[in-house]
This record gives C-alpha cells, structure tokens and sequence, in this order.
C-alpha cells in the first residue's frame, strides 16, 4: 500500500509539473504575442504614414519635336495626360499624342473660328480651362479645348474638339472697338468678365450678365464698362475667377479693384510690391485667388492675401517669400485647386513650392533653353513645357505637398486669418480649399481631456479605495467593489450619450447647482464627520465599525436636492439671473453646452473603476502583519496608513492612476459626444475640445484612401500610440522603483 500510495503521488507530482510548465510557457507566449503585435501596429502606423514624408520628384517622360516653327502662345494637356495641345497666335489649334506607341505625332489641328484679326491672348485660371483670343475690334472670343471619348468595338477612342463658351459669341470689351493690347477674363458660373488695355491705353473693364428674355427665350448679355485709372504703363493684368477683383500691375505697383459691383468700380489697394533694389517681373494669382504671388527679378516670389488691420479694414499684406534664382524672367505657374506653383526661369530652371507649408518641394534644371510657355496637367501629376521648338513632358510625383513637420507643429498663416494659428480644418464644401492639418489642436484637446477626467475621478477612486480597503468591514466591501466595478462594464456609448444629450443641458440649465454641490459636499461630508466624532460614545457605538459610510448617503442626497433647490436663488443673487451672460460679459468666457466640465464628470465616471479596481487591490494586499506591527508599536490608523499601508501600496496606485490615464487619453465615445468636437485651444473649463481619438473616429470614415489627410489621420494614430506608450513607459519605470524602494519593508 505504500508503494501505491508512492507512485499516486509521483503522478499527482508530474501532472502538476505538466500544468505548471504549461502555465508558464502560454504567459510567456502570450506576453510575447503582445509585444509583437504592439511592433506590427507600430509599423503598419509607419508604412502607412510614410508616403507623407516623401520628397516631390520630377521626372522626364518625353521630349517631342513640333512639327513647324509656330509662334505657340499657350498649352495644356487632357486629364490622362495622353494629349497636349498647343494654341498658335494666328488661331489654329495643334493636337499631339504625348503617351503610347503613337507619342510625339500630331492628332489634328484645328482652327478658331473668329470674326476679326487676333492682336493679343490670354488664358483663364487653371481650373476653367479656358483660353481667349483679343482682336482688333475691341472684342475677345473664348475657346476651350475639349475631347469626346468614345468606345468603338471596345477600343477606347479620344477626339479632340474645339468648343466655344457663350455659344460661340464675342465679347465686345471696348465698346469704341480699339485693339486689344492685353486682357484678362474669367467666366464661371454664368458670370463673365474682362479687364483691358486697349490700343489707345485705357484699361475698360466689361461685366457681362446673361438675361433671358421671358417672351422669346434667346440670351440677352447686359454689359457694364468701366474705364480704370491707372498711373503709368501697364504690364500685367489679372482678375479673379469670381470676378469680385482686378489686378493692373503697372512697374512695381499693383492697383487692386473691387469689382464685385461693376456698375461702382472702386479702387481697393495700391501695392508697392517690389523689393528693395529689385523690380517686379510678374504676377500670377494662386488656385482659389485669395493670394497674390509676384516675383522679383532678385529671384524672390512672395505671396499677398487680405488680412485685417486696425485702421484700414482688410488690406492686402505680405505674409511670406520663397527663395528662388536670380533671373530677369521668372514666370509663375500654379496648380488647378492646390496651393502649389511653378517657377520657370530663362535658364531652363523649375523650382516647386507649396506656400501652406512654405516648403521648396523640387528645384532642378529641366532645358538648357528659355522656357517659353508651361502647362500644368488638372491632375498635377504631370508638366509640359515648350522650349525651342519642343514640347518636354514631365511626371510630377507631388502627393503630399501641404505635409511638413513645420505645417504640422508650428503655427502657420492661412488665407484670410489674421494672424498665425494651429488650425485643424480637413475638409470644405470648395475644391479649392486651403487645407489645415495642424495636429496641435487635438493633441492639446487628448491632453486637456484627459487633465479634467483625471482631476474628477483620481481624488474619488483613490480615496474611495483606500477608505474600502483599509477602513471597511470586510461585509460591505463585498459589496461596495463589485458594484464599484460593475461600472466599468458599461459602455461608452451610454455615458457619452447621456452626458451629451441629458447632462450637458443640465449643467447649462442649473451651473449654479454644479458648482454649489461641488463646493458643499466637501464641506458637508467634512462637518459630518467632526460632528459624528462629538457624540457621546453610546451613540457612536451603534454603527460598528467599518459601516461609518452609510452615514453619508443620506448627507449626500440632501446636498444633492439642495443645490439644485437653491440654483435659482443663487443665480438670481449672484448672477444677475442669467450666469451664462455673467460669465460671457463679466469674466469674458465663452460656454458651451457641450464643454470640459461635462467631459471630466463623464470620463471621470468611467476611469474611476479602472483606478479604484487596481488601487483597490494594492491597498488590500499590503501585509496584514505590516499594519499591525505598527498599530503594535503605538502607532495610530491614521499613521499606520500614511507611513506605512500607503508606502508599501504606492507602486500598484500608482499603476492604477497610470491605467485610468491611459483609459482617458485613448476613449473615443464620451469625447466624441460630450465636447462639442472642436479643435480649439482653450484651457477653459467653460469650452469644448477635439481629440485625437475623436478626430480619427469621425473624419475616417469620409477620408479618401491614400489621401493627405487619410495619411495624416494615421499620423495622429500613431501620434496617439506614442503619447500612450510613453506614458506607459514612465509609469512602469516609476512602478518597478517605488517597488523596488518599498518592498522591503
């Protein structure tokens, strides 16, 4: 029997070894599981950021030699980028394949219909896509190239095509019928316009408004003329696609006029734009013609927008200069709806540059000629440039532009602000759109977010865990830590939609109450406490020790009832009946509804049963031998706890504080519905905010794959996956030397 009793339990043994191994193998399986799949979101966060951080290149597709020497005023190319073409002075219009086995012949050409002899050229902005021809009647003709794309026997088929805007009709700008010498125009949105310098010098602006008449439905175009004053010769002119401003640069000056009423044609602003010992070689207006851009022949472009003054209202202003070369001909380009422009120079140089980012993207040598005329293609992936007799064509690998460390962190100067700002605005209702990625403003709102939940929730838990597990009978703390933690089962969600849609308006509705409780409760639970101490032992014998707390729920819902009682009372006396009003005239803040205060009362909520759980236990588990050693040797609970209970649980609370941060910095939910989501930087507790998680959950979805601002939300992922693994980090150094110094007590 006892030699069976014997290899029973070497069994037992072995099968305990078996688990035992077991156990340990799959921890450390599963820990190391953990630490590789933290490395592979760390470099999928990499791999999808890292086409942001690409330089622009440009590269050589073709060269193709033009069939005779013409005199080419203007090029484009279609959206494939398989066709350019080319539009002659005289009026024809040159079609040549510039990609596939058919590269460099040409197409077709084709001639402008026109009633009159061409005098001069001009093209629209970029986006239009619009040409026109000034004649020796005082009339300009619009054209546009155009193409059909037709599918015979699946074979995809492009013809190029003229078309004529207006229905083929003339402008007539000078109503005196002179030759146009120089001109600009602009038709968009059924409104046209032109601006003029005729034969005789004068500068006419017309303004044609189509009118319909009602009996026989033909078009009737109602004109309005204008004669512009301008003091000496005219070099360039401009107008903006709405036709709401002109620009006449005449030497170095610039005359800016308000047209957006054209029978009162003002003058808005006289720029002296030229720079010290340089003079102005030209002028173009950036996609959206909210910027100015001149270039000096010192070789700097600099870049005008309105800005706000205190004497003058909005006036144009320098905001800020690209270097470039030094060159008597610096002709400026720009891209369809981005903030990009070109600059070509009669050396055969191109320089690249976005102004959002104020960053030099490309500059190289592309023609050991004068560039003549240049073309960028409506996708910017691709550049022509006409040089000599041939037509150079160029991929442009340009994706990310208005990407930089600087745009991203710094503060940067957009159109139309008055000054600097960290700006997060992705999206608009325009193509043009300056886009601002500043990831400034939602990392302070993570951090503000988080500050306020963690100011609500860490007195509560910690105090709360401290008091269950040191204080309370072992009886009601299997009550109370279950229940407590009971609340971290529920979902965001809820709180979020109830902070967002019952509390938010409740704290708006009764602030005074909020602030009242927050203020009396303390006191309340302080006062009740001294009090208890001053009755007679007879009575204080009757709670057994350890179930004290049950005497502050009843304190705790009267306080509740009588702020909210007294709310009214107290804005009346104090606030004038109105608190939002006090606090907006009076002390200058903004509220909102939706505002810090409500997110640190919800994500409070939430965080409090991740921190008292973890504290909870760290308290509890200190060394009953420990505690009553001390209490052994004179000391009293109090102290016992501070010096003692306290010191020995810190790593495990502090850890527990580090976990609830955690929680708060990475929830999405609550601060989603409960901010108000805007990207403001504001330490107010009156004013909303926009995190990083927040941010990444809404804007996501509508995000074009591959896109800037789809790159860069996985830039703030990954921003976000640092600030937490940061912090981590810190708190497990902290914990192992809090550890460290106290465990051998």
């Amino acid at each position: 029997m006892s030699t069976s009793a014997q290899q029973k339990s070497f069994k037992t043994d072995k099968r305990r070894l078996f688990k035992d191994r077991f156990a340990q193998y799959s921890i450390t399986a599963g820990g190391v599981m953990v630490l590789v799949a933290l490395l592979l979101i760390f470099f999928y966060l990499l791999y999808v950021v890292e086409p942001i951080l690409e330089s622009a290149k440009v590269e050589k597709r073709t060269d193709v030699s033009l069939a005779s020497e013409k005199n080419y005023v203007g090029i484009g190319v279609e959206e494939q980028t398989e066709i350019a073409y080319l539009l002659e002075d005289s009026g024809s219009v040159d079609f040549y394949h510039i990609k596939g086995d058919n590269s460099g012949q040409l197409m077709k050409s084709l001639d402008v219909e026109l009633d009159g002899n061409i005098t001069t050229f001009a093209k629209s902005a970029p986006f239009l896509g619009l040409y026109a021809y000034g004649l020796d009647n005082g009339a300009i003709k619009l054209v546009k190239p155009s193409f059909l794309v037709t599918f015979p026997g699946n074979e995809r088929l492009i013809t190029p095509r003229i078309s004529y805007p207006l229905d083929g009709e003339q402008l007539l700008v000078d109503e005196q019928e002179l030759a146009i010498a120089k001109f600009a125009f602009s038709y968009y949105e059924d409104k046209a316009a032109a601006v003029a310098l005729t034969e005789d010098k004068r500068v006419v602006f017309a303004a044609f408004t189509p009118e319909e008449n009602m009996f026989t439905g033909e078009v009737e175009w109602l004109i309005e003329r204008t004669e512009l004053d301008i003091d000496g010769r005219v070099n360039e002119l401009l107008i903006s696609p709405d036709t709401s401003r002109v620009f006449v640069r005449s030497a170095n000056k610039v005359y800016i006029f308000d047209t957006r009423d054209p029978a009162e044609v003002e003058l808005f602003q006289v720029l002296a734009a030229n720079e010290e010992n340089a003079n102005l070689v030209s002028a173009t207006l950036l996609a959206g013609a909210n910027s100015l851009m001149l270039a000096n022949d010192n070789g700097e472009v600099s870049q005008w927008f309105e800005v706000n003054t205190e004497d003058n209202g909005r006036q144009f202003a320098k905001i800020r200069a690209f270097e470039t070369e030094k060159t008597n001909k610096l002709d400026i380009y720009t891209e369809y709806y981005r903030r990009t422009f070109f600059t070509t120079t009669s050396s055969g140089d191109l320089g690249v540059y976005y102004t959002t980012s104020e960053a030099e993207l490309w500059r190289g040598k592309i023609s050991e000629q004068a560039i003549d005329t240049f073309a960028v293609s409506p996708r910017s992936n691709a550049v022509l440039s006409l040089s000599n007799n041939t037509l150079s064509v160029f991929e442009v690998h340009n994706e990310h532009p208005e990407v930089t460390w600087s745009a991203l962190w710094n503060e940067v100067w957009y159109e139309g602000y008055p000054e600097p700002a960290y700006t997060w605005q992705s999206t608009s209702a325009s193509d043009d759109f300056e886009s601002k990625f500043s990831l400034v403003p939602i990392s302070f709102g993570t951090i503000k977010a988080a500050m306020y939940a963690m100011l609500f929730a860490v007195p509560i838990a910690i105090s709360a865990a401290i008091y269950t597990a040191y204080f309370m009978s072992s009886e009601l703390r299997r009550v109370v830590k279950p229940t407590v933690e009971i609340m971290e089962a529920l979902p965001t969600v809820i709180l979020g939609f109830l902070a967002g849609l019952w509390l938010a308006p409740l704290i708006e509705t009764h602030l005074p109450a909020v602030i009242a409780l927050v203020t009396l409760l303390p006191v309340a639970v302080i006062a009740t406490a001294f009090g208890w101490t001053k009755l007679p032992a007879s009575i204080r014998h009757l709670i057994p020790d350890g179930w004290h707390s049950i005497l502050l729920i009843p304190v705790v819902l009267f306080i509740g009832w009588l702020s909210f009682a007294i709310s009214g009372q107290i804005e009346l006396w104090v606030f004038d009946g109105n608190v939002r009003q006090y606090l907006t005239n009076e002390l200058g803040l903004t509220f909102d509804q939706r505002n810090s205060l409500v997110v640190g009362i919800a994500m409070g909520f939430a965080v409090i049963p991740t921190i008292f759980s973890i504290a909870e236990d760290a308290v509890f588990s200190v060394p009953k031998h420990l505690s009553n050693g001390s209490l052994a040797l004179g000391a009293t609970q109090w102290q016992t706890l501070v010096y003692v209970v306290l010191l020995t649980a810190s790593p495990g609370i502090f850890s527990a504080v580090m976990m609830g941060l955690g929680r708060a910095v990475g929830e999405t939910m609550i601060v989603l519905m409960a901010t108000g989501n805007t990207p403001i930087m504001d330490w107010s507790i009156f004013q909303g905010m926009r995190t990083l998680a927040a941010n990444i959950a809404v804007e996501m979805p509508e995000s074009e794959v591959g896109s800037s601002h789809y790159r860069i939300l996985f830039l703030a992922a990954f921003v976000l996956f640092i600030f937490t693994f940061v912090f981590n980090t810190l708190a497990e150094f902290v914990r192992q030397r809090l550890r460290e110094k106290y465990s051998s007590m």
